[in-house]
């Protein structure tokens, strides 16, 4: 996560506003969409969930919800990010959120029925994705889910336009690559199985929902 090309660890004047700057760049969606994909992973009562890149805690509230006596853990290295999501989640007694780097080896304390990814796995470099699957695979129990809410798989010539405009104008440059690398066969030689992709705002993001096998 280190790449010079990557802008996923966020942090000064970006990371205090960033549930702002996120919602203008998505006509005021943002959060919307993050809870939408959340329920949409199919998390339910007494699930263990694991989120890398946790950021400001929307997901963090949001499966605590769904989770009830269930346990999350979220993992993140960003200090202002993690302040916000500690404080929006102050009330939730099921949620942790602990430093560390994703792509580096790590190991929890269960089991976890779903890995959650939103808006960071297009922002590693590929070797860094195969490290962070490895860990996904190492911590998921055997037929856990593995969701990665990201951007769409398009060609550049038939996004929509604001697609075009936020990924080969504002993002880095890994997030061109994603959108056109063919996601979901990289995930699965990798030891999953794509269960389903479920697509919002016209196609331009998607939640690629795998299953470990």
């Amino acid at each position: 996560m280190g790449s010079q090309r990557s802008k996923v660890e966020v942090k000064g004047f970006e990371a205090k506003h960033y549930d702002l700057l996120m919602g203008l760049l998505t006509l005021g969606q943002y959060n919307r969409w993050i809870r939408k994909a959340v329920r949409d992973t199919g998390a339910g009562k007494g699930w263990n969930v694991a989120e890398l890149g946790s950021g400001t805690g929307i997901a963090a509230c949001e499966f605590s919800r769904l989770i009830g006596e269930g346990r999350y853990i979220g993992l993140d290295i960003g200090e202002e990010m993690m302040m916000k999501a500690e404080k929006r989640c102050r009330k939730r007694s099921n949620v942790e959120f602990i430093k560390q780097r994703i792509e580096q080896p790590f190991k929890l304390p269960f089991q976890a029925d779903l890995f959650f990814m939103s808006f960071v796995m297009h922002g590693l470099e590929n070797p860094d994705k195969e490290k962070v699957l490895e860990n996904v695979r190492k911590n998921l129990q055997e037929g856990g889910l593995f969701g990665v809410l990201d951007y769409s798989q398009m060609k550049y010539s038939e996004a929509f336009w604001l697609a075009r405009w936020i990924i080969w104008k504002l993002e880095c440059p890994l997030a061109g690559e994603f959108a056109e690398m063919g996601f979901p066969g990289f995930v699965e030689s990798r030891g999953f199985k794509l269960l389903k992709v479920n697509k919002y705002f016209r196609g331009m993001f998607s939640l690629y929902l795998f299953k470990k096998v």
